[in-house]
């Protein structure tokens, strides 16, 4: 019998994002505390600022309610060559900080160079080159850091569509963060890579999706932000994003990594105690407890 998924949690599940204007972020003492209520010890840092700069003061934080940092999400910008020395010296900082912190797992977002995720982006050829050529680097910063590379499918971002992906898997031998949600709307099949690239999926964020929204999204019709805080995404179990098939293709596969329980939310104003968003993160562990 596989062993059960190792799951962790994330700041974003309560709101908590790096894109401005997103929405209210809760305080880090309300999120860590949830986590730790949920039996959720193991953890990704968050946005910059959310953990505090200071590390010694970062890691109290998290050491006085029993938590550990194992991931982080980072964004660089790899298409454009002139740009490339500077994101790198930005991975290798934050790289530097998340070992820091006892991660271990890099969770890298190929960025467009505009803000937020709404507007979407498509690689000409030479970039297509340079995103490839530039990969191999930033793996190596990484590894100097003790980190591993995990590149994150993300809507808005130059790795988007189910052609994006399957070219980056076929192009280069970079590991891959697991979106099942981003995946799902950027019209690509989790269960698939998760069946056909077992070999290359080095870390996984779980969350589920509304197919009528994530549609909406993918096609322009509605902004991203705006579909996440119409509720795109959903406790898993709830959408449309085949969430059990992933499960069951990644214990087939013999998957060993963290499963990080991720639903993305936007929040307008501080939660009423009948809009906590820890339920649903809650609901959500439940989901992957019971499948095993």
């Amino acid at each position: 019998m596989a062993a059960p998924l190792r799951l962790a949690a994330a700041p974003i599940s309560w709101g908590v994002c790096e894109v401005p204007g997103w929405g209210y972020q809760l305080p880090p003492e309300r999120v860590l505390g949830d986590m730790a209520r949920l039996g959720l010890r193991d953890i990704e840092a968050g946005p910059p600022g959310f953990l505090p700069d200071d590390l010694a003061a970062a890691r109290a934080l998290l050491t006085g309610r029993g938590l550990r940092v194992i991931a982080s999400f980072a964004t660089a910008v790899l298409h454009r060559p002139d740009r490339l020395d500077s994101e790198l010296l930005f991975v290798e900082r934050r790289a530097r900080r998340i070992a820091s912190l006892g991660g271990t797992i890099l969770v890298l977002a190929a960025a467009t160079g505009q803000d937020g995720y709404d507007a979407p982006y498509t690689l000409r050829e030479a970039e297509w080159r340079a995103l490839l050529a530039a990969l191999p680097r930033v793996v190596d910063v990484a590894a100097s850091c003790g980190l591993t590379v995990a590149l994150h499918p993300h809507v808005g971002t130059a790795i988007e569509s189910a052609f994006a992906i399957d070219r980056v898997l076929r192009e280069s031998d970079v590991a891959l963060c697991l979106d099942t949600g981003h995946v799902f709307v950027g019209g690509g099949d989790a269960v698939r890579i998760a069946r056909e690239h077992r070999g290359r999926v080095a870390h996984v964020h779980l969350k589920d999706a509304d197919a009528s929204l994530a549609a909406a999204a993918r096609e322009r019709r509605v902004p991203y932000a705006r579909a996440v805080a119409q509720g795109l995404f959903r406790p898993l179990g709830d959408g449309d994003a085949r969430i059990a098939d992933v499960l069951a293709a990644l214990r087939a596969g013999g998957y060993a990594g963290w499963a990080v329980l991720e639903q993305d939310i936007a929040l307008a104003q501080a939660p009423a105690a009948e809009k906590d968003p820890a339920r649903d993160v809650e609901r959500s562990r439940d989901f992957v407890r019971m499948r095993g």
